[in-house]
């Protein structure tokens, strides 16, 4: 039996492991045993995680991810609490969780996975217990947005509109239905939609226009374009040149007068999901919180007011 044979019935037997384990079974030296290991998951024969333990990754068959489990007492105290209430709730909803939990989703990516939802012309973040599939996630965000509170501020208007509404005749009065999510996007499938063809529509797109002369004007080459909405959000990838060359960037390109955390949050993901660094171009300001989050949890996106 060959080295590799011995690692994949090792880990057939034990689950998850750590090169060290390894170096034990096959003879070896650490080094070596990591760079058979790195093998295998370039082969797509074995994966590898994020969660560590002790300083170093585990390596693991594909269909073993629910034994990942066994290691999440190594994750940090916040990562914990994240990890903890979203395998409690198995959806949490990105602009309602705690800020401190917002950060720790993103590093839990062994067992988070992110959901773009599309609500009319918004999209949302959302974030499923990996465990769970599609179906099970898309039945619990309807709940979560069927019987979410509304802010302070909207509930009496509400109310009003309410009133009104039982003044007017039978005949007249309009049903207000509540907003379901028209379409989930599992992290896959984001990537899958993202790699249609961009469609040109500088004619028909005055802000398109605006965000070419800008990209021009600092010799910022433009690789893909998509228009999100129109005159208003686009979604770029762009060459940026440097003194070591060209660096290619995610851009998200708003044309708002208030940029929120929400706006900066979606940003993050998409650049995560390209595996790409984020610029952030906008004619607007950041609120108060955007900037807040920008200093904690979103220190690699580059926010440029053109």
């Amino acid at each position: 039996m060959n080295n590799r044979e011995s690692i994949m019935q090792t880990i057939r037997m034990k689950g998850p492991v750590i090169p060290a384990q390894i170096a034990k079974i096959i003879g070896t030296d650490i080094m070596i045993a990591s760079a058979t290991l790195s093998e295998l998951v370039s082969n797509k024969t074995l994966k590898i995680s994020n969660i560590k333990f002790g300083s170093t990754p585990l390596y693991y068959l594909p269909g073993q991810e629910s034994r990942l489990q066994d290691f999440a007492k190594n994750l940090h105290e916040k990562d914990k609490k994240a990890y903890d209430l979203l395998m409690q709730k198995k959806i949490l909803r990105d602009k309602t969780a705690d800020p401190i939990v917002r950060v720790a989703l993103r590093s839990i990516k062994d067992f988070a996975v992110p959901l773009q939802v599309r609500i009319k012309d918004n999209v949302e973040i959302f974030w499923k217990w990996y465990l769970i599939t599609n179906e099970e996630a898309t039945k619990i965000i309807k709940e979560i947005i069927k019987f979410d509170e509304p802010k302070e501020g909207i509930k009496p208007f509400r109310e009003k509109i309410a009133e009104k509404e039982q003044e007017k005749p039978r005949e007249d009065r309009k049903e207000i239905k509540r907003e379901e999510p028209k379409e989930i996007l599992h992290e896959k499938e984001v990537k899958k939609e993202e790699k249609k063809t961009f469609i040109d529509k500088t004619s028909e797109d005055v802000f398109l226009n605006e965000i070419k002369k800008f990209l021009e004007k600092n010799n910022i080459k433009l690789i893909e374009e998509k228009i999100v909405k129109k005159n208003s959000d686009l979604d770029l990838v762009i060459e940026v040149p440097s003194a070591v060359g060209s660096l290619t960037y995610y851009c998200k390109a708003k044309s708002k007068k208030r940029i929120s955390d929400s706006d900066l949050s979606s940003a993050f993901v998409q650049g995560q999901l390209k595996k790409l660094p984020v610029l952030f171009l906008t004619k607007g300001e950041l609120t108060k919180k955007a900037k807040e989050m920008l200093l904690k949890e979103f220190k690699n996106i580059k926010i440029k007011q053109i």
